[in-house]
């Protein structure tokens, strides 16, 4: 596992941002799908924007449906990737001296078709979201199903798709990207380092 977090450090501190293959087995991502949080789907709510404060329902900006994880009360297969994701958190302050103290997480199902549109993770009124961590639930996902992930760099942008395993971590106040609609169902369990402790989600 220390390959894929020296992985994520070296290309934050490089790019502000890292894409790291295999970040989850093919078995923990199996194990995943299985579970009541994944296969619920009376747990999602429609997605809005904005902070906890003033969130609104857009959907020609956003269009997925997502459902907050509690850490204390997760299932044993998601609890082994929150577990990966607390490491992670250790193994950042380690390296590269960031201070983060806590990680929410959500769990995003996007429809076919929908789309998120450009923005940043972190809000005008709230700048405690440091890093941006996905990590993808899409099995035998192909180039022609879409969904790419596309990341706004100085030099252009960066398309990267949501294939089961992948992990993608970026800076929150930092890079702009967008989610690109696909013909397939797009999963993916996205969470956010924060400088603080994070507040407990309406579940």
């Amino acid at each position: 596992m220390n390959k894929h977090f020296d992985a994520v450090a070296d290309g934050l501190a490089e790019h502000g941002y890292a894409v790291v293959d295999q970040f989850l087995s093919q078995h923990e991502v199996e194990a995943m799908l299985l579970s009541d949080e994944i296969k619920d789907y009376d747990r999602f709510k429609k997605a809005g924007i904005g902070n906890s404060q003033s969130v609104q329902i857009q959907e020609g900006i956003r269009g997925d449906y997502i459902q907050w994880l509690d850490k204390g009360s997760a299932s044993q297969s998601i609890k082994v990737y929150l577990d990966k994701l607390e490491a992670l958190m250790r193994f950042m302050n380690e390296t590269l001296f960031l201070s983060l103290k806590d990680f929410e997480v959500h769990v995003a199902r996007y429809p076919v078709s929908t789309f998120y549109k450009r923005h940043l993770d972190q809000f005008r009124q709230d700048d405690h979201r440091k890093l941006s961590v996905i990590v993808y639930l899409n099995t035998d996902w192909k180039e022609e199903d879409g969904g790419q992930l596309r990341i706004y760099l100085p030099e252009g942008s960066k398309d990267v798709y949501p294939l089961a395993g992948r992990l993608v971590c970026f800076r929150s106040d930092l890079l702009e990207h967008e989610v690109l609609p696909a013909t397939r169902e797009r999963l993916s369990i996205t969470g956010w380092m924060l400088d603080r402790l994070a507040e407990l989600k309406h579940l």
